[in-house]
Parts: C-alpha cells; sequence; structure tokens
C-alpha cells in the first residue's frame, strides 16, 4: 500500500517532471533538438530564385510572397472545395444506386420432449436504385446556390492574392526608400564633415571663432545620428519584408537596384477606373456572387415545401438453405411525395433564406459603395502625390543652389556660419522630401491599382501615367 502511495507523484514528460517543485519555482522543460539556426538560403527559397538571392527583383519578391503565403492556400482550398460540392450538386441529376449482400442466421429449439433444434440461413446479394424525376426548384436550386459559391471563392482567391501583393509591395517599397534615404543621409554627413573641415580651417587662420566650429560640429553629429537611425530603420524594414515573402527576418538576402522612376498623373478619369472597378474587382464580384447564391438557396428550401417525383426500384436474390432454393426478387414503384406539414419548420426555412439573400444583396450593394470610395480615394491620393513629387523637385533644385551660394559666401568671408547651416540643412530635408515622396507615389499607384481590382502579380503597373518628372532612383 505505501509503495502504491509512493509511486503517485506528478508524472513525467520526456524524462522531467510535469510541473515546477514549488509554486516560487520555474518549471524546467526537458531538452530539444537546438533548431534556432538560420536555415539555409537552399531549404526556404525556390531553386531558381536561391541562385540570386542578392538581387531578387520585385517580382521575384512578389512571387516568392505568392509561394509562401498562408493566405493564399487557404483561400485557394477554399476555392478547390467549392468546386468539389459543385460536382456533388451536379450529381443530385443522376440515380442513386446502392449495391448491399446481406445474409441471417435462424436458430429454432423444439419444446417437445425430443428437444430437437433446427437451424435455417437465409441471404444474398442486392441492389436498390433511388431517382429523383421531378422536383419544383430544388435540385436546380442546390446546383445553382453550389456554382455561385464556386465562383465567389473563386474571386475570392483571386481578391486574396492582390491583397498579398499589395502587402509584398507596400513592405518592398519601404525598404527600398530607407536605402536611397541612407544614401541621401550619407551625402549630407560628407557636406556636413566638409563645412567643418572648412570652418576650422578658418578658425585657424583667425577668420571664424569657436562658436563656428562647435556649430559646425553639431550639425555633423545631428547628420550623422540621423544616418545612423535610418540604418536601423532599414534593418527593420528589411525584417518586414522578409516576413512578407513568408522568410526569416533573419535570412540572408538583398534586393536588386530599383529602375528609376517616373513620376506623373494618371491618364484616365476617375470615372473611367471606377468603370473598371465594377468589372474587375474581386471582391465585388465574390459578393455579388454570394448574392445570386443566397437567392439560390430560397428556390432550394422552397422546393421542400413543395411536391415531388421520385422512382425506386431494388432487386435480390435470396438463397434458403432449408429448401435448398433460391429466389429472385424485383420491385419498382414510382411515388408522389407531397410535405404536408412539419410544425411550420419549412416555413421559417423559407423565410431565413429569403432575409439571408436579402442581406446578401445588401451586401453587395455596401461593397459597391465601399468600392467606388476606395478608387475615388487612391485616385486623388495618387494625383496628389504625383503634385508633390513635381514640388519636392523644385524644392531640391533650389535647396540645392541655396546651399552653393552659402558655401561660396562663406568660404569667401561674406557669409555666416549661420547661413550655410541654416541651407545646408533645408538641402538635408529637401533631399528626404525628393525620395519620400516618390516612394509614396509608387506605393499610392499599387494602392490604386489594387482598389481597380488590376494590380499585377508581377510587379508591374497597368496603369498609365503621364511621366512629367526626370527619373530618379
Amino acid at each position: 500500500m505505501f509503495l502504491a502511495l509512493g509511486c503517485t507523484g506528478t508524472p513525467s514528460v520526456n524524462g522531467v517532471a510535469g510541473t515546477s517543485p514549488a509554486p516560487n519555482a520555474t518549471w524546467t522543460p526537458p531538452k530539444k533538438r537546438d533548431t534556432s539556426a538560420t536555415p539555409p538560403v537552399s531549404a526556404v527559397l525556390p531553386p531558381d530564385l536561391a541562385q540570386r538571392v542578392k538581387e531578387l527583383t520585385l517580382g521575384d519578391v512578389v512571387d516568392i510572397a505568392l509561394r509562401n503565403n498562408p493566405q493564399t492556400q487557404i483561400s485557394w482550398q477554399n476555392a478547390r472545395a467549392a468546386a468539389a460540392a459543385y460536382g456533388s450538386q451536379q450529381g443530385h441529376y443522376y440515380p442513386t444506386l446502392d449495391l448491399g449482400v446481406s445474409g441471417t442466421q435462424t436458430r429454432a429449439f423444439s419444446s417437445g420432449d425430443n428437444g430437437a433444434t433446427s437451424t435455417s440461413s437465409v441471404g444474398g446479394p442486392t441492389a436498390t436504385l433511388t431517382w429523383l424525376l421531378f422536383d419544383i426548384g430544388g435540385r436546380s436550386g442546390g446546383i445553382a446556390n453550389a456554382r455561385e459559391s464556386l465562383l465567389a471563392a473563386d474571386w475570392t482567391h483571386n481578391g486574396v492574392i492582390q491583397d498579398v501583393v499589395l502587402q509584398v509591395q507596400t513592405a518592398y517599397f519601404n525598404y527600398v526608400a530607407n536605402r536611397a534615404l541612407l544614401e541621401a543621409q550619407r551625402l549630407t554627413t560628407q557636406e556636413a564633415q566638409t563645412n567643418l573641415d572648412v570652418t576650422e580651417a578658418r578658425h585657424g587662420q583667425g577668420l571664424a571663432t569657436i562658436a563656428d566650429v562647435l556649430q559646425a560640429k553639431t550639425q555633423l553629429s545631428q547628420a550623422e545620428l540621423a544616418a545612423e537611425t535610418t540604418e536601423g530603420a532599414i534593418q527593420i524594414t528589411r525584417g518586414a519584408l522578409a516576413n512578407a515573402m513568408g522568410l526569416p527576418a533573419n535570412l540572408p538576402y538583398d534586393i536588386a537596384a530599383f529602375p528609376p522612376l517616373r513620376v506623373g498623373p494618371v491618364t484616365d478619369s476617375v470615372d473611367t477606373l471606377i468603370e473598371h472597378a465594377m468589372r474587375d474587382r474581386p471582391d465585388l464580384a465574390a459578393s455579388r456572387a454570394e448574392a445570386q447564391a443566397a437567392v439560390a438557396h430560397v428556390s432550394e428550401v422552397r422546393a421542400a415545401r413543395l411536391p415531388s417525383l421520385m422512382l425506386g426500384a431494388s432487386g435480390g436474390h435470396s438463397y434458403l438453405n432449408t429448401l435448398v432454393s433460391e429466389n429472385n426478387t424485383y420491385t419498382i414503384n414510382l411515388g408522389l411525395k407531397i410535405p404536408f406539414f412539419s410544425g411550420f419548420s419549412r416555413v421559417y426555412d423559407q423565410k431565413q433564406a429569403e432575409a439571408q439573400a436579402q442581406a446578401a444583396s445588401a451586401f453587395a450593394e455596401q461593397t459597391r459603395q465601399a468600392v467606388v470610395l476606395q478608387v475615388f480615394t487612391s485616385y486623388y491620393s495618387l494625383q496628389t502625390s504625383a503634385k508633390r513629387v513635381r514640388t519636392a523637385d523644385d524644392l531640391l533644385a533650389s535647396a540645392t543652389q541655396s546651399e552653393e551660394v552659402a558655401l561660396g559666401r562663406y568660404k569667401a568671408g561674406v557669409g555666416s556660419i549661420l547661413d550655410l547651416l541654416t541651407a545646408q540643412s533645408a538641402l538635408a530635408d529637401a533631399r528626404a522630401q525628393a525620395i519620400e515622396t516618390r516612394w509614396i507615389w509608387r506605393t499610392a499607384l499599387a494602392q490604386l491599382a489594387h482598389d481597380i481590382g488590376v494590380l499585377d502579380v508581377h510587379g508591374e503597373s497597368p496603369l498609365r501615367v503621364t511621366a512629367d518628372t526626370v527619373p530618379q532612383h
């Protein structure tokens, strides 16, 4: 007894105690194989992309994301399931044939003095056929419901693909923008170092004060701090891009240089683009298909309250061992099924289906209105972004000239260090604005293509724009 009580402690898990030894102690898990190492590139990238992992293009990035993202897998499998359901519903036009084999053994005991026992066996194969010859909308409604549900699932899959493409393109543009910003900030740092050298030289000649030197040092430190901050942001956006591709954030990879951007407004009018969205937007098409499926479901439910004509047939071959004989049996029947009363459940089922159909129709209309607003908003966001790019280019040109003049005046001894530092600070801001506005425009272009429903899965923009700016990286 004491041995049994001693063996009923906490059960172990893989050789360690199942719980911690005390409330104030942590539980020590069993040792497992170390899986923390970064997997090799060949294990996570397709072979055709692993060879150029250091120079991935935007198309490569989108391709990797679409292969790895679980959202596309989920929507694709849902579409496959809907296709199978559609095929199942189409089978209702055909008869159902069931085959079976039965056997029965009976043993009887007599109540007489002799207590005789008799055993008989009967059995054989059977076949049963059932065929719905006619109903009033039930079968056709079920097939229409399944067909529209399949179309909705297919459109939903297309929408998920465009959502993933937009997500990965946004992450890609953020990463590229930060890389370009770092290049600009490093140039600003070099210019700040040049200013400090000039100021120290002038101070050695007695032409500048120590205050001028300290201000130049402050400007250099600020430029270095901004570049260091962007270096950290690059690593973060690089990890976010890897995550968007479905890859580990610490996977060694990089992207190729993005081709120069020519920025401009979209040539099509907003009304034209809205018309395209009404035709091409996947989620709008899915909502319309779901509304049609709900209408078909009403017909399917209503048929449960109406008569239907059924054909039934069965046949069998039985063997009886007591008579050493065989029997063939055949049955055929034609029946009219007329639903009479079911506690009003069929009536409420129809009311429920009709209300769901009206709700689905209202949701499709809500989706249509939302699509119009999204395209309208994205269109003017893109047009505004194009104007901001032009303004930022003008700002950069004037800030560059202003900095050159201020530097020349300072070297000539007719300008102050404050004027020079102010001009260089304005130039640094102008460079950042020129980079930021371009990549905001590129992101806005992808957003508009997504909202119209024509976002390209290869990273190219199908929208026509009027390129009216000088191409820059």
